[in-house]
């Protein structure tokens, strides 16, 4: 089956944010199973009709004991080279397959029409972003297609207020559930994002290495 302008799009912002090459596999430690077998993504959902009031209280409290305020905003292009060193700085400390991202490749990303970055500013520093998309043939699927915290805001509820931002900009835009993917071996992000409420769906979606070659598209 070809694939639409949909799954094309798909792939490239799986494969900018990702961007596994071969000897960049071998350097991770992935080994000859990420060859052969893949890398295995969780999938998680969330219906904007779970989001209740009284659930979102319940996690403002929880946010207002851990973190003192967050401003967030959404980005324009002047703040690229920010998420780019967020990026890179947050990514190191997770257990996922990564490579630095350039600002050619997130310029791609922001490019794209239908895609947001909502970035979360602490005591006057750039300290979160998340990066928001859509799926389904009316976008009546909001995906969180990436998030990036630096390491010392960190388990500070700063996620989760890139969370609730999330689901407020896409319940006004109206859209029907919230989703997004989660490397099996990430622990800490699966427990984070079941916190938010999200539960798995599905069958896990395999990526190889061929699924993260731009060529040709």
């Amino acid at each position: 089956m070809p694939e639409t302008k949909f799954t094309l799009k798909r792939k490239r912002i799986r494969a900018y944010l990702l961007s596994l090459q071969a000897d960049r596999g071998k350097k991770e430690g992935l080994g000859e199973d990420f060859y052969e077998k893949g890398l295995v993504y969780i999938q998680m959902r969330l219906p904007v009709e779970k989001i209740t009031q009284e659930f979102e209280n319940s996690l403002k409290e929880t946010i207002g004991k851990k973190i003192i305020r967050a401003k967030i905003r959404e980005g324009n292009a002047d703040d690229l080279e920010n998420v780019k060193e967020v990026y890179n700085r947050s990514w190191l400390t997770s257990n996922t397959p990564f490579r630095p991202i350039t600002f050619k490749s997130l310029k791609t990303i922001y490019d794209d029409p239908d895609t947001v970055f909502l970035i979360a500013k602490v005591h006057g520093v750039d300290a979160g972003f998340v990066i928001l998309d859509y799926e389904g043939e009316n976008n009546q699927y909001g995906v969180i297609a990436g998030l990036g915290i630096l390491p010392r805001f960190q388990r500070k509820g700063l996620g989760t207020v890139l969370g609730m931002a999330s689901w407020d900009y896409f319940k006004k835009v109206g859209v029907e559930e919230l989703r997004c993917e989660v490397y099996k071996d990430n622990i800490a992000s699966t427990s984070f994002i079941r916190d938010l409420g999200f539960e798995e769906y599905g069958v896990p979606k395999v990526y190889k290495l061929e699924d993260f070659d731009l060529e040709g598209d």
